[in-house]
């Protein structure tokens, strides 16, 4: 069992044991036996073969990912910001970990069903019941398009109707292009729809297929390609699937990742995972056939009125700098006075499989005050985030409601933000915190990670260090101090920023590029967000840019951003 509540299971314990006997065979051998255990990651992880693990079932308590059981002996950090989400980097903390939710812009919904096609819900109207106007992305997607400086965001407009297409020039203000589609509407695609998924393909090399589309119909996902997100051809489709199933890009492996809703025990939702090089190929798996992935479990509370089981309803997923982004709707259970009151939970992965969920509490949640535009619902939207300045948007789905039945009512589409990185962060423990060790050199709280490598000269923090400073040592593999990088020849940081050089008074960083060592971070009324060595002294993380954003022309933090 970990701090974080989860279990190490037998097989993880195992493995982790013979790692130690591994240790201290020929070289050759150890060499062999890495190659069979697969591919090796940017970020020193080698990921098991088969690969995706064929998992039958699903645990009912979480399950430490196999790379914080047994993390590589030292860990590459040359692409993107190294978060604190969990312990993959960290040796030794002396300081206390909170983690962080999104807050929602005061002028929410930001993007709300104006239009006659919007307004319209065909089953209320064949049924003579309440309708359900609609401007919300069931996942679909939201982009910071680089190439026309716009905020881009696709929706379902009309109940079960319609991928529909607005833009901003702030993230704010939405506009509703008319377009030629269907002259006089936004509408990109006219079709009978559930979940869709868009996704701005900032690799891609064909100008006619920037755009990916994934779309369900019929227990499919149908797939296009558009050159302008509009104007949409028809690529082939997957295998089979149930409703609420997604699609989204892993940038690390080159990867589109098929995030697809089943159910192991009928009426409990889950995912299954199917991945592949080629968007529009190699996706017609066989019934079943894709590997079971994730889903909710004990840790997920129950909300006392239902207390039911929790389930996954669905997962969005994007790679944010050095690792995988994920946001977890968890349902929570309904009944027919309220429509399922679902919110979101933050999870990140470091292998692109597995998850660790510290925090179970809503990253984005529902309003608990009848009338809100999201009293009854909240879902993610596909690109997950978008970074703009020292801030990230989160683009969410809410649905208002209609009290005394389980209709959804009116669905909007609201705003939620976040600083950068700013997911978890490292601080010293709070004057009536249980006991913890100081380190004595100082009389001051650090952390010091697992041995890393790098090839940068520059580092940098993301921190609060307004009400006091952040110092960093640079050890080597057995913890002594490197010269002339110790505490006392650092610049103290004293700043609030999510981009501030760390600087020595003699030496430059470079001279350990390459080398493995150790990073001691001495915090003293700071909070501490993330750390990273750029090779450039703007900072570049060579990180993965999430959905984009004002000022960031490529999927990769290359200049400054």
């Amino acid at each position: 069992m970990t701090d974080g509540g989860e279990r190490i299971d037998r097989r993880t314990f195992l493995r982790c044991a013979a790692g130690a006997l591994a240790a201290a065979c020929a070289p050759r051998a150890h060499a062999a036996a890495a190659a069979a255990e697969g591919e090796l990651l940017y970020n020193g992880i080698r990921l098991s073969t088969p690969w995706p693990p064929p998992l039958r079932s699903l645990p009912d308590a979480p399950v430490l990912p196999p790379y914080l059981a047994d993390p590589p002996r030292v860990i590459p950090i040359d692409v993107g910001r190294q978060l604190f989400v969990d312990d993959f980097l960290i040796e030794e903390n002396m300081l206390e970990r909170t983690y962080h939710a999104a807050t929602y812009y005061h002028g929410n919904p930001v993007l709300s069903p104006t239009t006659k096609w919007e307004k319209y819900d065909e089953y209320a109207e064949r049924t003579h019941t309440h309708p359900n106007p609609a401007a919300m992305p069931f996942s679909d997607g939201a982009f910071y398009d680089s190439r026309d400086r716009l905020f881009k965001i696709w929706y379902m407009g009309g109940y079960g109707q319609n991928v529909c297409y607005a833009t901003s020039h702030d993230g704010l203000v939405w506009d509703k292009p008319a377009l030629d589609v269907v002259p006089g509407t936004n509408i990109t695609l006219n079709v009978r729809r559930d979940s869709s998924t868009v996704w701005l393909d900032g690799f891609e090399t064909d100008p006619a297929a920037r755009f990916k589309l994934a779309v369900f119909d019929d227990f499919r996902m149908e797939l296009y390609t558009s050159p302008d997100g509009i104007h949409w051809r028809r690529r082939g489709n997957s295998g089979w699937v149930l409703d609420r199933t997604t699609l989204f890009y892993n940038p690390f492996r080159a990867m589109w990742v098929f995030s697809i809703r089943d159910e192991i025990v009928e009426g409990t939702r889950m995912r299954r995972y199917w991945e592949t090089r080629e968007f529009g190929a190699g996706a017609e798996w066989r019934k079943r056939e894709p590997a079971v992935w994730v889903g909710a479990d004990a840790r997920d509370p129950r909300r006392p009125e239902y207390n039911v089981p929790a389930q996954l309803y669905n997962l969005d997923c994007v790679g944010y700098e050095s690792l995988l982004l994920g946001l977890f709707t968890i349902w929570r259970g309904e009944t027919n006075i309220r429509e399922k009151p679902n919110d979101i939970v933050a999870g990140y992965s470091r292998d692109g499989f597995h998850w660790h969920r510290p925090d179970r509490r809503p990253f984005i949640g529902v309003s608990e005050q009848v009338g809100d535009w999201n009293w009854a619902n909240v879902q993610s939207t596909g690109g997950v985030c978008q970074i703009v300045g020292d801030r990230l948007y989160f683009y969410v789905s809410g649905r208002r409601g209609v009290p005394g039945t389980d209709l959804p009512g009116v669905c909007s589409t609201g705003l939620a933000m976040l600083r950068r990185d700013g997911f978890a962060s490292l601080a010293e423990p709070a004057a009536d915190a249980r006991a913890y060790r100081v380190w004595p050199a100082a009389g001051m709280r650090s952390i010091t990670t697992r041995p890393v490598r790098f090839s940068g000269g520059h580092l940098f923090v993301n921190a609060d260090a307004r009400g006091g400073e952040i110092r960093v040592e640079v050890l080597d593999e057995g913890g002594r101090v490197l010269q002339p990088f110790s505490a006392a020849n650092c610049g103290a940081v004293r700043d609030d920023g999510t981009r501030l050089p760390v600087t020595w008074a003699r030496g430059s960083l470079a001279s350990v590029a390459g080398a493995s060592v150790r990073f001691r971070f001495v915090v003293r009324g700071a909070r501490l967000y993330a750390f990273w060595v750029s090779p450039t002294l703007d900072g570049a993380s060579r990180g993965y840019l999430a959905a984009g954003g004002p000022g960031l022309t490529r999927p990769i933090d290359s200049a400054a951003s």
